[in-house]
């Protein structure tokens, strides 16, 4: 298997964003439909109380050739959480997954911190109007930190699986300032749980399942699976813990890793490989992958280069 990139396919400055947002189309995640699919992603308002960035959920319509734009959201799609809520801060990223007539939508809400940045939990939001807006279960999280996993859980990846509900997501190990007088960066790992309705889970509490290639200190973000010809694949973002933002050496890179039994993974990143072109608009990072199908084709949609400020791009996967 091999990626044949196709190049960006939207980029936020060029439209209208709902809420006052401004650039950034970050964890473009799929939803496909009869004869359109609609992406869901994470863009940016900035707060006038004090000049920082809450995330907000919005979408862009395509055709099934993943080029024509056939509108942007005028409007979020999910308010932010009240005051003290696990989101108050944003939502970033949010996946959705039909499940009867309604989608459900796991988001991760994010809360600014005093001593570290921030914090995270997974929410769930219902819609029953085919995605066009997003009502919370509730104003707390269905999966948060907890005794083994103290800390950032979120990036929740939910599918359902012979009448199982299976989330792959991320857990925070902890915060490490990593040279003198820099702030504290996270290290995070992936984990799983399941569940039989959506809304109560089981994890496999503190089990990492994908190995590291760049040692105990190794981000992995944003896990998400599908499966091809009768083995799951998960494609994933991995990054060194500290130095990552300016450093491409050490920025992320998009991870792989393979199961035939949904319990152990093997990783591979070489195989399927997304290349590096120098001078792109991912030549420094490529981060926040989600793999679907659609009309028997299995694409990646990802970010590039500064965290998906300039919009997000597509691969196809050719076999």
């Amino acid at each position: 298997m091999r990626w044949k990139k196709l190049g960006k396919i939207f980029d936020p400055a060029q439209h209208e964003l709902p809420s006052g947002c401004v650039h950034f189309a970050q964890s473009p995640q799929a939803l496909v439909f009869d004869d359109f699919v609609r992406i869901f992603f994470s863009t940016r308002a900035v707060d006038k109380d004090n000049g920082k960035f809450r995330s907000h959920v919005a979408f862009v319509d395509m055709r099934k050739n993943l080029r024509d734009i056939i509108r942007v959201a005028d409007k979020v799609v999910i308010p932010l959480g009240g005051l003290g809520c696990f989101d108050e801060h944003g939502i970033f990223p949010m996946s959705v997954v039909r499940h009867g007539d309604a989608i459900y939508a796991y988001t991760c809400g994010w809360n600014r911190r005093v001593s570290v940045s921030v914090d995270t939990a997974i929410g769930l939001a219902i819609s029953r109007d085919e995605g066009l807006t997003f009502q919370r279960f509730g104003d707390g999280p269905v999966l948060a930190a907890s005794l083994r996993e103290p800390c950032l859980v979120g990036d929740g990846c939910v599918k359902i699986i012979a009448g199982v509900f299976h989330m792959w997501y991320i857990f925070g190990t902890g915060w490490k300032v990593f040279q003198a007088g820099a702030q504290p960066d996270r290290t995070y790992k992936i984990g799983h749980a399941v569940s039989s309705d959506g809304i109560d889970w089981v994890r496999e509490e503190s089990r990492q399942i994908v190995a590291d290639r760049l040692g105990a200190d190794e981000s992995q973000a944003l896990p998400s699976v599908i499966e091809v010809d009768g083995r799951y694949h998960m494609f994933f973002c991995y990054r060194h813990s500290s130095d990552f933002r300016k450093n491409r050496d050490r920025g992320y890179r998009i991870g792989h890793a393979y199961s035939d039994d949904l319990a152990n993974w093997t990783r591979d990143d070489d195989n399927p490989l997304l290349e590096v072109t120098p001078r792109e608009w991912d030549s420094d990072m490529q981060c926040y992958p989600h793999v679907f199908e659609c009309d028997r084709s299995v694409y990646l949609l990802y970010n590039g280069n500064d965290f998906g400020r300039g919009g997000f791009g597509l691969a196809l996967l050719e076999r």
